[in-house]
């Protein structure tokens, strides 16, 4: 009778692989200040879409809100010929006193 030839497996040893701890997911408080990119994305549905654009619909159609765009408006045209008249060299930079 021949001997049978059964090969040896090596012996693995245990690995103890540390837990990793379970992140409770982040809470948003209101209180605390937010940051994020330029590039990132905010998604909304069209239910927030509607509250979002109706909002501004209704605060727009008011008489204070008319009022405001035309100051800003006014704002601009003098902007712009403030600055057409230092490009003219009309106005000048005051000096510092």
């Amino acid at each position: 009778m021949s001997e049978e030839l059964v090969p040896e497996l090596p012996v693995q040893e245990e690995v103890n692989v540390p837990e990793m701890p379970v992140q409770e997911p982040v809470k948003y408080d209101p209180n605390k200040k937010y940051t994020w990119n330029t590039d990132d994305i905010f998604v909304i549905n069209g239910a927030e879409f509607g509250v979002i654009l109706n909002s501004l619909r209704s605060q727009l159609a008011t008489e204070e809100a008319a009022r405001i765009l035309l100051a800003n408006r006014a704002n601009n045209t003098i902007e712009q010929v403030l600055a057409r008249s230092v490009e003219a060299g009309v106005v000048k930079e005051a000096e510092n006193q």
